[in-house]
């Protein structure tokens, strides 16, 4: 029988999808975004497109080697929930040993990459962002709700990866990115755990939303950080990082979302939690995008 040369390509193409699969292409490119912001509002002058290319490779790396090998320490989680069982390692589309190979790779590659082309304090804080997402927010995920707290740090890192790359240091406006990215986590995390509350108790993760029946504890910490983060969404204006224009479009964003967070802790419906997230995944690239084009300086 004669093989053409598209069946014979197929099965390289088809374990670099699941490759690239494996680095959680969505969450990488939340990263990509917040450090691009980042770099942007610690940026004077002229933007240094070269220094900023060099910071999205190196967060792209970094950012996709942690998920691979978050993705191997969870395998067996992940075969056990219906919303993962299809990923690559437990559908058995790649072996065990390429993703570790894979990761470390990416993740020795943009520690390397960001310290030589950025500078060393976008690199450590790389570093850190990976101790904190593999050594402790993982492990803690099998143990207790608290893992959602943890793992909201690392979340919330990527804008300061790209403030240090721009600026050589952090200053209190880096860590007001920061604040609003860690806040903002909760709302979206415990929606989507509300979501898929069956799936993670099968796998066993200590979600709150998994030992809350009546998701009235879930409701109320999803509206408490909707009201924290509609606070902290006015104070680049007030710190005098933002103006007016970003101002109204916070307000109206952070009323949105304020709304679905009543609704969440009031009816604490399916139906709820599925407004919270989408209304979370809309207000986050808004917010950030009014920052960028009503900068001041």
């Amino acid at each position: 029988m004669k093989m053409d040369s598209t069946t014979l390509d197929r099965p390289f193409f088809w374990k670099l999808a699941a490759f690239f699969e494996l680095t959680k292409p969505r969450v990488t490119r939340s990263v990509i975004l917040t450090s691009a912001v980042g770099f942007y509002l610690a940026s004077s002058g002229r933007l240094d497109l070269l220094l900023l290319f060099h910071t999205l490779v190196g967060t792209t790396l970094l950012s996709g080697g942690a998920a691979v090998l978050n993705e191997f320490i969870e395998r067996e989680a992940d075969g056990r929930m219906r919303r993962t069982c299809s990923r690559p390692l437990p559908s058995g589309r790649l072996s065990e040993s390429d993703a570790v190979i894979a990761g470390s790779i990416l993740i020795v590659v943009g520690s390397f990459y960001l310290a030589l082309l950025t500078n060393l304090l976008a690199a450590f804080l790389g570093c850190v962002t990976l101790a904190v997402y593999l050594l402790v927010y993982t492990p803690l995920k099998m143990k207790t709700p608290i893992c959602t707290t943890i793992g909201a740090i690392p979340g919330a890192i990527p804008p300061l990866i790209g403030w240090a790359a721009a600026k050589g240091s952090l200053d209190s406006h880096a860590l007001l990115l920061f604040a609003i990215l860690f806040v903002w986590q909760f709302p979206h995390f415990l929606a989507i755990s509300w979501l898929y509350r069956e799936d993670y108790k099968r796998a066993g993760f200590a979600m709150l939303s998994s030992m809350d029946p009546d998701g009235r504890r879930t409701g109320r910490r999803i509206l408490i950080f909707t009201v924290i983060l509609f606070g902290l969404s006015v104070v680049p204006v007030t710190s005098g990082l933002t103006g007016t224009l970003y101002l109204v479009g916070a307000l109206v964003l952070g009323s949105v979302l304020l709304w679905f967070g009543f609704e969440a802790a009031v009816s604490r419906t399916t139906t709820a939690a599925r407004h919270v997230l989408m209304a979370s995944v809309v207000y986050l690239p808004l917010l950030l995008f009014l920052m960028v084009i009503d900068k001041n300086g």
